[in-house]
């Protein structure tokens, strides 16, 4: 007795035209979607970092009678090129040395790694590091940060601290007089602009050093 053949389903060449279409549309819908997803984590990133920042100078009184430049070493957060412009990274310390510059052991440590967030701008960045640093810092490499500029009470200035009250300042590290004279005394706002993605701001407010992203009052 002869069986019958049994019949096998098969996509079509149209079926598998309009799957291969739809996939392209939902791929189109949603490359937007992660370069804002991008941004908003670059946003999230840096504003924690400030955060971080004043956290540590209200843990640690800086304060000191005894020596007229100790305003230089307000706990801060600096962003800076690296070398070549191979891309901007963002460095956490306190230059207690008064030297100029936050050297690694003078650098906060990143609570997601335990690793030092520390870079020189007389290095490149371009692979993220060198394995002994946080890779979280280098803001370009990880989230295509490219620049950043400050406005208001952080005019032209790439770098904000804070004292043991956690207020802002700015343009204190060749301080040589412990007058308080860098205190922030209006709205600072920093602007990042992200390759492919859409620019974000940062306002940190004076007296009480709150910083927040524009347009997300939640933050």
């Amino acid at each position: 007795m002869m069986k019958k053949a049994q019949k096998q389903s098969a996509f079509t060449m149209i079926e598998l035209v309009m799957v291969i279409v739809v996939l392209g549309i939902l791929t189109a819908l949603a490359m937007p979607r992660m370069e804002r997803d991008r941004t908003q984590e670059a946003a999230d990133t840096i504003l924690s970092y400030l955060r971080y920042a004043q956290h540590m100078a209200l843990n640690d009184y800086r304060e000191n009678p005894m020596d007229n430049k100790w305003q230089r070493s307000f706990w801060q957060v600096k962003i800076e090129h690296c070398a070549n412009g191979s891309g901007l990274f963002l460095e956490v310390g306190a230059d207690k040395d008064y030297g100029g510059d936050i050297d690694k052991n003078e650098s906060a440590i990143d609570p997601s790694n335990g690793k030092p967030m520390f870079w020189k701008n007389t290095d490149e960045c371009s692979e993220g590091g060198d394995g002994t640093v946080s890779e979280n810092i280098f803001i370009y490499k990880k989230f295509g940060v490219s620049s950043i500029e400050g406005s208001g009470g952080c005019d032209d200035v790439q770098h904000i601290g804070f004292d043991h009250l956690g207020r802002p300042h700015v343009s204190f590290s060749g301080s040589t007089t412990p007058d308080y004279d860098s205190y922030m005394e209006s709205n600072c706002t920093f602007t990042f602009d992200v390759e492919g993605g859409e620019s974000f701001s940062i306002r940190i407010e004076p007296e009480t050093g709150y910083a927040h992203i524009l347009e997300q009052d939640a933050s």
